[in-house]
């Protein structure tokens, strides 16, 4: 289940954020402080995007950055921020994002299987809008124990 991965004290929610680095930084900060990610995982994620742009922004309203295990990840996990105001990445077709769900994995099955589970709550059409529009722990928390 998401709830094994995504623990209440793993979301937050803000009102707004200054930029989406300040929103990367802060969906990392219950993963470091776990003890799931290091400093460096948060780095990559940062040097993908100069690079690649923001490749995590998946849907409109939805951000899902990540890095390879390699870059830092000491143990399997997900953090959601959500950011009431909403925050763009300069994702065009996806701006702005009120969803930032950090996953690391160890290795290509966690993955996997965390993938699936968000799949599902994806593919969910009402779920999915219901995340997007979520902006109370309880309403996130009856959403993740679904899946």
């Amino acid at each position: 289940m998401l709830a094994e991965w995504l623990p209440e004290n793993r979301i937050n929610i803000v009102e707004r954020v200054e930029d989406w680095r300040e929103a990367i930084i802060l969906s990392a900060a219950p993963l470091l402080r776990d003890g799931a990610i290091s400093p460096a995982y948060v780095e990559a994620i940062f040097a993908s995007h100069q690079s690649l742009g923001p490749y995590y922004v998946i849907a409109p309203g939805l951000a899902m950055p990540h890095a390879r295990p390699e870059e830092g990840v000491k143990a399997a996990g997900l953090s959601l921020l959500y950011v009431k105001q909403g925050v763009h990445f300069d994702s065009a077709e996806n701006d702005p994002v009120y969803a930032v769900l950090m996953l690391c994995a160890i290795n290509g099955d966690e993955h996997l299987q965390m993938i699936s589970r968000l799949a599902e709550l994806f593919s969910n059409e009402d779920d999915f809008k219901a995340l997007i529009a979520a902006d109370s722990y309880p309403a996130l928390n009856a959403l993740i124990n679904k899946y």
